[in-house]
């Protein structure tokens, strides 16, 4: 929209620019012909008929500007009916060839004239007159004077100035585009000719300040051509925006969650060619994932009676009992990896549906969860409101991080903040996490060496699953080390999605 106005003004900058360069450049020429004419009149006159003739023609021109304000084509036919009013007194020589008789035109023939000229042009009743100052002035005096020099020939010295004192002996000549009389701000120049006797007849010339008229229709059609492209390309910008639109929302959300509707496949050919590879991404992600948990279900089934008969030929076969339980535990290890790994990939695969979720409630379950099991869990803070979301996920979530904080520092303190999203955090007193270890412990059955011992266990997946379930909500799980020692894991989840 800015381009396409901006478009419409450089266009309408040159049409003014050159517009105002023909009304100068037809000014100059009018006011050379005109000059001209009566400068070689006046020459052929005597000092005391040349003196008579000038004050005629200021009378002429004041009497003409008492009768209306004249524009356009009236101006311009004003022009052409005034020159047998400038032409000699009463038989002072052969006319031009090109003009009238000499002579006072008879009474009903000027009236007539007079009363055609300065009749007032209709004005729009919608629409007045609009004028662009453009930022250049045109050279009026060097255009003036070259033009007179090569009117009257040699022999004649021509000089144009602004005019700066009032007009005395001058001889008026108004502008051929508007009336003597304009509401528009106006610039005078006195022509001085000096002629060969050393006389010096001056004539002073009015235009309007530098700024060009433009016509209503023009700028009629400017804005109506504005305001048809401005609409159409909206349109079009919104044919194309709004599947892409769509495209990043089903984008994101099966970053979320893998079971989400197919996009629609519309628009231009390539955005529909776009949805279509998008429906194709997700189909396959579908078979994937769904391949894969097949896999590890039939892998978890299977594994069961093996594990199952190691466990009874351990209790049958080994009397020693320390080698007993350290094969016993060893067995568990295997089982709870197994079940942890698909806990992962169920995970992923989850298809729960979203629903108003009571966060203190859910969290005063952990919590009492974990005070049977006799472990010190403390709660902060409260949610101002239910947030929308999967219970389970959101339940398996902060057991995990709770978990994590009572097995590595002894005690856990949850921290509720709400507002414009729900921070959840979960500190704990423990050793910490080395800074370049932060983002590592998120990948799946990664486990740092601490962790690696039998007291503690692990199958290095809680973090993992955490965090999937986080960004299945449109949060984020982050772990930060406190200054006072410990580690906080904070779950943000945000309130509208």
């Amino acid at each position: 929209m800015i381009a396409v106005i901006l478009a419409q003004a450089a266009s309408l900058y040159l049409f003014a620019r050159d517009r105002e360069r023909f009304v100068v450049d037809s000014s100059v020429r009018e006011w050379s012909r005109r000059i001209t004419e009566i400068t070689l009149l006046l020459e052929q006159l005597p000092a005391g008929q040349r003196a008579a003739t000038v004050e005629m023609l200021q009378e002429q021109a004041g009497r003409l500007a008492m009768r209306g304000r004249p524009r356009h084509r009236e101006a311009n036919d004003l022009a052409r009916a005034d020159r047998p009013l400038l032409l000699p007194p009463l038989g002072l020589g052969p006319a031009p060839p090109s003009a009238p008789p000499a002579g006072p035109l008879p009474e009903p023939h000027r009236r007539h004239a007079l009363r055609r000229d300065v009749r007032p042009p209709p004005e729009s009743p919608f629409w007045p007159r609009i004028f662009i100052q453009l930022p250049f002035v045109s050279d009026v005096e060097g255009v003036l004077t070259q033009q007179l020099l090569t009117e009257l020939g040699s022999g004649y010295d021509v000089e144009v100035h602004p005019a700066v004192a009032p007009a005395g002996s001058v001889i008026p000549i108004p502008s051929p585009f508007f009336g003597p009389t304009t509401d528009r701000p106006t610039e005078s120049y006195d022509v001085d000719v000096r002629l060969p006797d050393s006389s010096t007849i001056i004539y002073r010339v009015t235009r309007v300040s530098p700024g060009t008229p433009l016509p209503p229709s023009l700028m009629m059609n400017l804005i109506l051509l504005v305001v048809v492209l401005v609409i159409t390309m909206y349109v079009v910008a919104r044919g194309v925006t709004r599947p892409l639109s769509r495209l990043v929302v089903a984008a994101d959300n099966l970053g979320r969650s893998i079971r989400q509707p197919k996009l629609q496949e519309e628009g231009a050919r390539e955005l529909r060619r776009a949805a279509h590879a998008f429906n194709t991404m997700q189909d396959r992600l579908h078979r994937y994932l769904d391949s894969r948990t097949r896999v590890l279900a039939a892998m978890s089934h299977d594994l069961k009676t093996p594990l199952t008969r190691l466990r009874l030929q351990v209790e049958m076969h080994i009397d020693d009992g320390a080698l007993q339980a350290r094969f016993s535990k060893e067995l568990d290890e295997m089982e709870s990896m197994v079940h942890g790994a698909l806990a992962l990939f169920r995970n992923l695969n989850d298809e729960e549906a979203l629903e108003p979720v009571d966060v203190n409630l859910l969290l005063e379950t952990v919590r009492g969860e974990f005070t049977e099991m006799g472990k010190d869990v403390t709660l902060e803070g409260r949610a101002l409101a239910p947030l929308p979301g999967k219970p389970q996920g959101l339940k398996r979530c902060i057991t995990n991080l709770v978990a994590n904080a009572v097995k590595f520092g002894d005690r856990a303190r949850i921290l509720v903040r709400d507002g414009p999203q729900l921070e959840i955090s979960v500190c704990d007193d423990g050793p910490g996490i080395p800074a370049e270890e932060l983002e590592r412990v998120f990948e799946p059955f990664y486990r740092l060496e601490s962790s690696r011992n039998r007291d503690t266990g692990g199958t290095g997946l809680g973090l993992s699953i955490a965090r999937d379930v986080a960004q299945a909500h449109g949060g984020s799980l982050v772990l930060m080390n406190r200054s006072e020692g410990g580690l906080d894991a904070r779950l943000t989840l945000p309130r509208r999605r």
